[in-house]
């Protein structure tokens, strides 16, 4: 794995969208697998400001998203269907031929689980943007998911749906479960970027790099991909020592001293 190490968030943001403009640039018509939750916003700013001064068409792209709750409608202003378009599709023109994300109030679930799965195995994710849970989820693969599992659902931990219930009116409006794609499907994507920032996730990540690797830290079974990059902010790096930076530490200490717009 490769650790770049940024100032804070705004320049993990920026670091994220160079890297994915990188890709995007290299191949305009291929396929992006998207994240929700507050790590990306800014990520997904830079790519919206991007389109709006240099008109950069992003309209042939395919797009696949981790997840979506269990319950909740398109429509529904806490859904992810709902999030992705007032971040990224609306803004970009994406059209919905080109969007998938699972269908959280899909009348049979295991259905879903399976016509997403096929989705997924007939186009694969060139590039995967991830974020990482406190209790080190990616996706809504909660500790304890099986390495090999699919598109499945997926019952949320309680510290999972209090630390999301900042988006609701309260804990009680978060659901309880949630369609995610498996840690197998992630790691089929081609490349990984996980963007990781604040003092919250300090503890995970000291553990996803110090420790075994094991399901009881689900983030840590990107150790097995070949091509996956962590930009992490100074407040979630507050625990790794220098000899854990790894690949990148050069780019690490130029980040750092570098001003960057």
């Amino acid at each position: 794995m490769k650790k770049v190490l940024v100032k804070d968030y705004h320049h993990l943001s920026l670091t994220a969208f160079d890297l994915f403009l990188q890709e995007f640039q290299e191949n305009p018509a291929g396929t992006f697998g998207f994240a929700t939750g507050s790590t990306p916003i800014g990520f997904y700013q830079r790519i919206r400001e991007d389109h709006a001064l240099h008109q950069t068409d992003y309209s042939k792209i395919k797009t696949f998203n981790l997840d979506e709750y269990v319950g909740l409608d398109e429509q529904h202003p806490q859904s992810y269907h709902h999030f992705m378009s007032q971040q990224l599709f609306n803004p970009l023109g994406i059209g919905k031929e080109q969007v998938h994300l699972p269908k959280g109030n899909a009348e049979d679930l295991q259905q879903e689980c399976e016509r997403y799965e096929s989705l997924l195995n007939a186009h694969p994710i060139d590039l995967q943007i991830l974020g990482i849970g406190e209790n080190g989820h990616i996706g809504f693969n909660e500790p304890g998911t099986s390495f090999e599992s699919g598109v499945h659902v997926t019952t949320l931990k309680e510290s999972t749906r209090q630390a999301n219930s900042r988006f609701f009116d309260s804990i009680h409006q978060v659901p309880t479960h949630a369609i995610t794609m498996g840690i197998q499907n992630i790691l089929n994507a081609k490349k990984i970027l996980v963007l990781v920032s604040g003092s919250s996730k300090a503890a995970i990540i000291k553990e996803i790099f110090q420790h075994p690797v094991t399901t009881q830290i689900p983030a840590s079974a990107l150790n097995h991909h070949s091509d996956t990059t962590f930009i992490i902010d100074e407040e979630a790096a507050m625990y790794l020592s220098e000899d854990l930076y790894g690949e990148g530490t050069a780019a690490t200490q130029a980040l750092l001293t570098t001003p960057q717009n």
